[in-house]
């Protein structure tokens, strides 16, 4: 593997957003070629100067980018120096954006303490909840459904395990409105690009669900919010088309 230098992450902020964006310009620019390994977890760790939870996201991201691709055993190899961004869809109307963003920005309001309280909070029921809801939505993501229930119901078990019952009440009443794929037109569904875009949930999702169950309550609101804050981007960027 060629010379791999970086400096270390020394703000705060959105961690990953940094990471991914520097391994990204590398990738861009040629400085890891197509074919060649990223650097190994534990070695991007300690060069960004950054924790596992942060790498696997950027990783995510990379991968729902197209660049790379992870492999058990064999580590994450780039695959193009071309980005294509997993979009879900071809267009969305501005109104429907509109809608869409709002949620989020509510969502961003909510969710990242809810996964915190979660964090602390949740009981061996919940654990078990969480970790069906989870299964669920890769079952359904196998599947190639857009796993919109799946979604919701993975965010709503981790309000039940926040112990709030005032959260509970607020997020209920939004139902499965909340999840943006469910105010898509089935006719502008981009299906395999919404394919990658759920494959970069799913993980995401994992990645929220190993910081509650391991009691991380900074991890978990930390997750959380970049989870939706990388939703609330990608929607937003659809007005700048």
């Amino acid at each position: 593997m060629a010379e791999f230098n970086v400096q270390k992450v020394a703000k705060r902020g959105s961690l990953p957003d940094h990471v991914a964006d520097t391994l990204e310009a590398l990738i861009l620019e040629g400085k890891i070629s197509v074919g060649e390994k990223l650097p190994t977890e534990a070695r991007l760790c300690d060069s960004f100067g950054v924790s596992r939870t942060v790498i696997r996201e950027a990783v995510t991201h990379l991968k729902s980018l197209g660049l790379v691709e992870t492999r058990r055993g064999v580590g994450t190899t780039v695959l193009r120096s071309t980005a294509i961004e997993a979009r879900p869809a071809e267009r969305i109307s501005p109104t429907t954006i509109d809608d869409i963003l709002h949620v989020l920005e509510l969502r961003l309001s909510l969710e990242p303490a809810a996964a915190e309280l979660a964090a602390l909070r949740h009981d061996v029921e919940d654990r078990r909840n969480l970790e069906a809801r989870h299964a669920a939505f890769i079952k359904a993501h196998a599947e190639k459904s857009q796993a919109r229930a799946e979604d919701y119901e993975f965010h709503y078990a981790i309000f039940q395990a926040a112990k709030n019952p005032f959260f509970l009440q607020l997020y209920s009443q939004l139902s499965q409105s909340m999840i943006p794929r469910a105010k898509l037109s089935a006719v502008d569904i981009n299906r395999a690009a919404a394919e990658r875009y759920i494959g970069r949930v799913k993980e995401e999702h994992g990645y929220i669900l190993e910081a509650i169950l391991s009691r991380d309550e900074a991890a978990a609101r930390e997750t959380m919010y970049q989870h939706l804050h990388r939703s609330w981007h990608l929607y937003r960027n659809y007005l700048e088309r």
